[in-house]
C-alpha cells in the first residue's frame, strides 16, 4: 500500500509527458509543412538575439513598468521549476523535500525563500494583468480579434498561475507547521520557516495534525496535477510562446527591416527579357507565385504563427488599423495558426493532407485586409518575440496579384507604367530628362 502514491504519480507523469510530446510532435510537423528557408547564417548574432529578445525580453522594456511585471511572471515560471523538480523527484521516490537533505541547509532555505518571493510576485502581477484585461480593459485587449476563445485563454492562464502559487505557499505553510510539531516524515528534514508562507500559520494553527496532513497532501497533488495540466494546455494556447520565443528569436530576420525578399523567378524573367542570350532553353516556369495556403509559406512564417503571444502590440502600432482599416497584424498571425491547426487535424485524420477546398487566402484572410497594409514594418518593430506578419502579408499579396491578377485599378496603372516606362509615372523614358532643358 505504501507504494500506491508513487505508482499513481509515475502513471500520471507518464501520461502527461506522453500527451505533451505527442502534441509537440504534431506542432513540429505542422511547422515543417512550410517551404524550406535557410536561416543558419551569422550564428553569433542569432545567439545574441536569443539572449536579448527571448531571455532578456529587450523589446518589452519600451514600457518599463509592464516589462518588469512580465519579467516577474517569466522568472517565476522558469525559476520555480527548480522547486517543481523537487516535487517530481519526491513523488517518484516517495520522499519528502529530497533536496533539503542533499544541499546545505542555508542554501536550501535561501532557494525556497526566493521561490516564495517570486510566487508572491507572480500572484500580484497576474492579478494586475487580470484587472488590466477585464476591468480597465485596455484597447488592445478588447479588440474583436480576441472575441471568444483567445480572450478566455489569457484569463485561464492568469487564473491558473494564481491558483498554483497559492497552493505552493499553502503547502509550505502547513509543511513547516507540521515540522514544528514533529509529525511523521515532515520532521525528517527540518527546514525552518519561510518568508511568506510563515505568515499563513495563524490560519492553520488551530487545526489538528490529521487535518493539516490532509490539506498539505491535497495541495501537493493539486499543485503537481495543475502543473502537468498546464504543460498539456500550453500547446493549445497562445502561451506556447513561452517555449517558442527562443527558437523564433534565434531565427529572426537579420537583414534591415525595410528589405523585402525578391522573387528569383521574376528577377530572371526581367534579366532574360533584357538579355535573351542568357535564358536557358530548358527552364521550367515557376509552379506558383507568392502564397495561397500555409504550404506556400516558409517554415519560419509558420513558426511565427505558433509563437504569437496575441499581445496586440503589432495591431496597436499599425497605421492602417489605427485609421479604421480592417487589417490587424495580430489577426493575420492568429488566422495563419488557425489554418495550420486545421491542416494538422486533416493530416491526423487522413494520414496525409486531403484537399478541403479551403485556403489561407480568402477563407481566412481577406483581400481587404491585405490591401490595407502599407508595408511600413511597424508591426515587426513592435513584436517582442521577432514575429513578422508583414512577410505573410507580402506573400499572400503576391499570389493575389501574380496568380489571380487581383489588384485595384490604381495598382494596375502603376504596374503598367513600370512595365512600359520603367517608372511609376506615365511619362516616356525619352522625356525623363526634359526638366534639364527647361532649367537651361
Amino acid at each position: 500500500m505504501q507504494y500506491i502514491p508513487q505508482v499513481l504519480f509515475l502513471l500520471l507523469s507518464a501520461i502527461a509527458v506522453y500527451l505533451f510530446s505527442k502534441k509537440a510532435g504534431e506542432i513540429r510537423r505542422n511547422i515543417l509543412l512550410g517551404k524550406d528557408e535557410d536561416l543558419s547564417g551569422d550564428k553569433p548574432l542569432r545567439w545574441k538575439n536569443l539572449m536579448l529578445l527571448a531571455l532578456g525580453q529587450k523589446k518589452m522594456f519600451k514600457n518599463p513598468l509592464v516589462a518588469v511585471m512580465h519579467l516577474i511572471i517569466y522568472a517565476g515560471f522558469i525559476i520555480i521549476n527548480i522547486e517543481v523538480l523537487e516535487i517530481v523527484l519526491d513523488g517518484l521516490l516517495g520522499r519528502h523535500r529530497l533536496f533539503a537533505g542533499l544541499i546545505p541547509h542555508g542554501l536550501y532555505a535561501f532557494l525556497i525563500n526566493f521561490f516564495e518571493v517570486l510566487a508572491v510576485g507572480v500572484f500580484a502581477v497576474c492579478a494586475i494583468f487580470l484587472i488590466r484585461r477585464n476591468i480597465i480593459k485596455l484597447k488592445r485587449f478588447i479588440s474583436k480579434d480576441l472575441d471568444g476563445w483567445p480572450r478566455s485563454d489569457a484569463n485561464y492562464i492568469l487564473f491558473t498561475e494564481i491558483v498554483l502559487m497559492s497552493l505552493f505557499l499553502t503547502m509550505n505553510a502547513i509543511d513547516t507547521l507540521l515540522q514544528q510539531r514533529g509529525i511523521g516524515h515532515y520532521a525528517e528534514n527540518v527546514t525552518g520557516n519561510f518568508v511568506f508562507s510563515s505568515m499563513l500559520h495563524p490560519l492553520f494553527q488551530s487545526m489538528g495534525n490529521g487535518s493539516l496532513e490532509a490539506i498539505e497532501r491535497t495541495c501537493w497533488w493539486l499543485h503537481i496535477v495543475g502543473i502537468f495540466a498546464f504543460l498539456n494546455y500550453l500547446p493549445y494556447s497562445k502561451h506556447l510562446h513561452i517555449l517558442l520565443a527562443f527558437p523564433n528569436a534565434y531565427f529572426a530576420k537579420l537583414e534591415p527591416q525595410g528589405k523585402m525578399k525578391n522573387m528569383p523567378a521574376i528577377q530572371n524573367e526581367v534579366l532574360y527579357a533584357m538579355q535573351p542570350e542568357l535564358a536557358p532553353t530548358d527552364a521550367a516556369p515557376p509552379a506558383s507565385f507568392g502564397a495561397k495556403d500555409v504550404f506556400d509559406l516558409s517554415w519560419k512564417n509558420l513558426l511565427d504563427a505558433y509563437s504569437c503571444t496575441e499581445c496586440g502590440r503589432c495591431t496597436a502600432a499599425c497605421p492602417a488599423n489605427i485609421t479604421g482599416k480592417l487589417l490587424s497584424p495580430r489577426s493575420i498571425m492568429m488566422k495563419t495558426r488557425d489554418r495550420l491547426e486545421e491542416v494538422g487535424k486533416n493530416i491526423n485524420t487522413n494520414k496525409s493532407f486531403v484537399d478541403d477546398s479551403k485556403s489561407l487566402l480568402h477563407d481566412y484572410i481577406s483581400v481587404e485586409e491585405l490591401r490595407a497594409c502599407t508595408t511600413c514594418n511597424a508591426c515587426v518593430e513592435e513584436c517582442p518575440v521577432s514575429i513578422s506578419p508583414l512577410d505573410i502579408i507580402i506573400e499572400l499579396r503576391r499570389n493575389l496579384i501574380m496568380e489571380e491578377s487581383n489588384a485595384p485599378q490604381e495598382w494596375n496603372g502603376t504596374f503598367s507604367n513600370i512595365e512600359n516606362n520603367f517608372a511609376p509615372w506615365k511619362f516616356s523614358p525619352d522625356e525623363r530628362d526634359k526638366w534639364v532643358e527647361e532649367m537651361a
